[in-house]
């Protein structure tokens, strides 16, 4: 099978690039430098030939696409529209990873796959557009793997950063009134692998960790992995932490559609944690 991974220098791309290879795919790697993907002459080139094409280039700072999203719509709402035209005159699959930040973070209990959108930032917006700019060119060869709370071993995360200031200044206040599914790179990439290898019905799934925290407890199991003393750490509220771009304080993803494909959600966050802490904090 083919491979074209777009966006594959970046945190998940570059997971899934190494992953893809050991399993013996042939994938074609592509980064900002080695392709435009505003260009569709240039994407209709780059994508002949390949049976999965994933979309993992994103504008991905949050705060800066509140003064710039026309420059984020274009990347995380046009560039989907291009790529998905484009694998529309292959016979190729469309994976388009986009976020929990298209829901508006008012829940009580985890988002289904088909609950209604309803983004409160600019980020949430283009990536919401993506989504249905994918949906439109590829009714039936599409996946739209939504994913949050992301950590790796190839760039800036929460985590690496949590234990860098616990180390530096023996103590670090973080906000326990948002709630997520830490998820590991890694373990998104092998989802997605998974995903397409099962020949799932095209649509919309949910790539996040089983079980939800706090960013709080989040920072306290990163620093205990850490070798410090989680006490390090205490809470504080998002009033405390104002942000240009508002955070959801409820980003819980439901895993309903993968059950019903057959196909095995992410385990626990926390026990995915335990695997992933020597790789992330190395």
């Amino acid at each position: 099978m083919r491979w074209l991974v777009t966006g594959s220098a970046g945190m998940l791309g570059t997971d899934l690039v190494d992953l893809l290879r050991s399993r013996g795919h042939e994938v074609t790697a592509a980064t900002r430098a080695t392709a435009d993907l505003r260009d569709p002459e240039a994407v209709h080139a780059l994508v002949a030939g390949h049976d999965v094409v994933v979309n993992c280039a994103a504008w991905t700072a949050v705060d800066d696409a509140e003064t710039h999203e026309a420059e984020a719509l274009e990347t995380n709402g046009v560039v989907p529209d291009i790529l998905a035209r484009a694998v529309a005159e292959t016979r190729g699959r469309l994976v388009q990873i986009s976020t929990d930040y298209v829901f508006d973070g008012t829940a009580t209990s985890p988002y289904a796959e088909d609950a209604r959108t309803a983004p409160q930032s600019a980020y949430g917006r283009t990536k919401a557009a993506g989504e249905e700019a994918v949906r439109e060119a590829l009714p039936d060869r599409h996946y739209v793997v939504r994913t949050a709370w992301l950590y790796g071993a190839h760039g800036g995360c929460f985590p690496r950063t949590i234990a860098r200031v616990a180390r530096e200044r023996g103590a670090v206040s973080v906000v326990e009134d948002q709630v997520g599914q830490p998820t590991w790179t890694s373990d998104v990439a092998d989802l997605v692998v998974r995903l397409v290898e099962a020949d799932a019905p095209a649509g919309t799934y949910h790539a996040t960790s089983s079980g939800q925290c706090s960013w709080f407890e989040l920072a306290q199991a990163v620093v205990a992995s850490a070798g410090l003393d989680p006490a390090v750490v205490t809470p504080t509220t998002s009033d405390a932490f104002v942000r240009p771009a508002p955070r959801p304080a409820y980003s819980v993803l439901g895993h309903g559609a993968l059950e019903r494909a057959g196909v095995t959600p992410i385990g626990d966050w926390r026990e995915r944690w335990e695997a992933a802490a020597p790789v992330v904090l190395a």
